[in-house]
């Protein structure tokens, strides 16, 4: 039975249930637990938004509340994951990755490569991203490139609640470290989720629009812009096909190759800055892999190569918009091959 839940909703039941089927599965963070236990119960946060707010309650110690410093408790994690257990580590922000990085990509993405395939490391790191929060340029990075460009890292970044609690709950599940995206805008998003628990595979791209004209690749709070700007062009006789990557990496191209074959148009749009993202990566296997069935120039949309600003005029200006989108595909139709 679905009902309406949030995002927030989401991650907090798909972390509920994997514990409640496996007691390897323990989760820890700054502040996770919050004051639940003690007097200050009733003002438990359950993590600086919340997320994990009643976990405490339900599964006890097996929620860890940490010090400030996580270079100490992701390499814990790391290390609990190489001995059995499934740790659910909570980076409170992507952009705090900076300190924590060495145990991230020089261990935990190389321990299953360094040990000829005999070591597993199924831990999971949630991290919240993306701007617009006014959380200035510190804490409203969209670092996702940064972690698919390491081998031995799964990538996932979804954009509605379905698709965050049956994508945690499979992250959980899988034997390979995952950096679980979570945009702090998408929060609040409501959507029809499932109570039992289920799982959606990593590597799975979602067309959640169809159209003839132009294909939009994109991901997290983009797919929302785009399907903006989708609405917008129908009224102009424009059809374009979305396609939600979900899962960063592995990434599955073959669902965008089939879209950009179908269409002939592609507009990649990606919150993270310009140079070497997720929008440059699709656009250069595009061009190498289905170059024939393109109309017209491959466009891309992500925001300017600065800092995310925190006067918030500058920061609205700085997340791509749906207009902006929009007049991507307009000129990709209006442009040709000769």
């Amino acid at each position: 039975m679905a009902r309406n839940i949030s995002m927030k909703q989401a991650v907090n039941e798909a972390l509920d249930q994997a514990m409640a089927a496996d007691p390897s599965v323990i989760c820890m963070g700054e502040d996770i637990v919050g004051g639940a236990g003690a007097h200050g119960e009733k003002d438990a946060w359950g993590g600086v938004l919340g997320v994990t707010k009643g976990l405490y309650a339900k599964h006890g110690d097996r929620l860890l509340d940490t010090p400030l410093s996580e270079s100490a408790y992701i390499g814990a994690a790391v290390g609990a994951a190489a001995c059995g257990m499934r740790p659910v580590a909570e980076l409170m922000f992507i952009d705090f990755m900076g300190v924590c990085f060495d145990q991230i990509f020089n261990q935990a993405a190389k321990f299953k490569y360094m040990f000829g395939g005999k070591a597993e490391t199924p831990v999971v790191i949630r991290a919240m991203v993306g701007a617009g929060f006014r959380a200035a340029a510190q804490h409203s990075q969209m670092l996702t490139p940064l972690f698919t460009h390491i081998p031995g890292l799964k990538v996932v970044c979804p954009s509605t609640p379905y698709d965050t609690k049956g994508l945690l709950l499979q992250s959980i599940r899988d034997n390979d470290p995952v950096i679980f995206c979570e945009h702090k805008n998408l929060y609040a998003l409501e959507g029809d989720v499932p109570e039992a628990s289920y799982a959606i595979p990593l590597g799975e791209a979602n067309v959640v629009r169809e159209g003839r004209h132009c294909s939009i690749v994109t991901y997290g709070l983009m797919v929302h812009r785009s399907l903006e700007a989708a609405a917008a062009l129908a009224k102009e006789g424009v059809e374009v096909e979305i396609v939600d990557l979900r899962t960063l990496s592995p990434l599955d191209m073959d669902t965008v190759l089939e879209s950009v074959t179908k269409t002939g148009r592609l507009v990649c749009v990606d919150e993270a800055s310009p140079r070497c993202n997720i929008a440059t990566d699709i656009s250069a296997q595009v061009a190498m892999h289905a170059f024939g069935a393109l109309k017209a120039q491959i466009e891309m949309v992500a925001p300017p190569h600065t800092p995310v600003p925190f006067s918030p005029t500058l920061e609205d200006m700085y997340i791509p918009s749906a207009g902006q989108i929009a007049d991507a595909v307009r000129r990709t139709l209006k442009g040709g091959r000769h």
